[in-house]
């Protein structure tokens, strides 16, 4: 599954220490499950998320998700990689469905990095993790109850 990336080495190790500097910010009573990401945007601003969980767990947030929000609340759009790091011995961490989807959002393309506890990691892109993703795009195209059908009898 790994890829060519679209990130310098230096992006890329930057991404993995802060991915897993973000994870020592997790709040998971519940799970004991601490993941954190680091998010990098297109004019290289970095951002990172840890996963915040609530007793009410439908209320609870992933790491990407966090990451994802705090560069949106700041105006960022675009993003490079994102990478995902947790205490998983055996196997790379990997984004849930909802962060899947909120990945592919903003960008089909951006790498993902996936490690494990260690310091390993396996890349992807948003597009493998989600393939036939629902986007904006998507959206757009015509629809039974689309502009393009108005009108018609």
């Amino acid at each position: 599954m790994s890829h060519k990336t679209n990130c310098s080495k230096e992006e890329e190790a930057l991404l993995l220490e802060k991915c897993q500097e973000a994870k020592r910010h997790s709040y998971s009573p519940y799970s004991h499950f601490p993941v954190g990401a680091a998010l990098l945007t297109k004019e290289g601003k970095l951002y990172t998320g840890c996963n915040v969980e609530n007793a009410a767990y439908p209320t609870s947030l992933c790491a990407e998700r966090t990451a994802i929000v705090k560069a949106v609340s700041e105006g960022h759009r675009e993003f490079k990689a994102i990478a995902i790091s947790s205490n998983l011995t055996d196997s790379f961490i990997s984004p849930c469905g909802g962060c899947r989807q909120m990945m592919a959002e903003f960008s089909l393309d951006m790498t993902v990095y996936m490690t494990k506890a260690d310091g390993s990691f396996q890349t992807t892109t948003v597009d493998e993790l989600l393939p036939f993703a629902f986007t904006p795009v998507r959206m757009k195209e015509n629809r039974l109850d689309g502009p393009s059908q108005q009108g018609a009898s």
